[in-house]
């Protein structure tokens, strides 16, 4: 680490917290050189691994642009894609890897966005599960029907379902 006044590459540590809720580290140096202090942030990395092999870091950003794809023309707004791009944040970090395929950072990102909008869940489940013919795609709108006649009282089980 470069002292930011004198470009020295020595200093000490003074003080150490965390911050972000845990998901960095800052620090306060003192430089062994001109004796002036400077802040530090530490954020851990992690990597996604690419199809072809290559690895970049997590993009929140990514996320939501792809997300965003799936959504147009939804009744999705701007915060809703931010807050599903944090919940899939969240998820990806919990699991405790430096590194994850871009393919399980897609299916992080199935059920958040299932529970903003079936409809844009149905257009990004389809690249992510790889949906080949129009019964995968029955086979999905069972499973969301199942769902939503479970979470209905027995009255109302099949209103609205032909």
């Amino acid at each position: 680490m470069h002292c930011p006044y004198c470009r020295n590459e020595d200093s000490r540590v003074v003080d150490s917290r965390t911050a972000d809720d845990g998901a960095a580290i800052r620090r306060r140096r003192q430089c062994q050189a001109c004796n002036k202090r400077f802040t530090t942030v530490e954020n851990a990395m992690l990597m996604v691994v690419k199809r072809s092999g290559v690895t970049e870091a997590f993009s929140r950003t990514k996320v939501v642009s792809g997300v965003r794809k799936a959504c147009q023309g939804r009744p999705v707004t701007e915060d809703d894609l931010a807050l599903l791009g944090q919940k899939v944040d969240e998820a990806v970090r919990a699991l405790g890897v430096a590194e994850i395929d871009a393919h399980d950072v897609g299916m992080a990102t199935l059920e958040p966005l299932r529970q903003l909008d079936e409809v844009a869940y149905m257009r990004f489940a389809s690249v992510y599960r790889s949906f080949d013919s129009l019964e995968d795609f029955e086979t999905e709108i069972t499973l969301l029907r199942a769902e939503h006649d479970a979470a209905t009282p027995e009255s109302a089980t099949h209103v609205g379902h032909k």
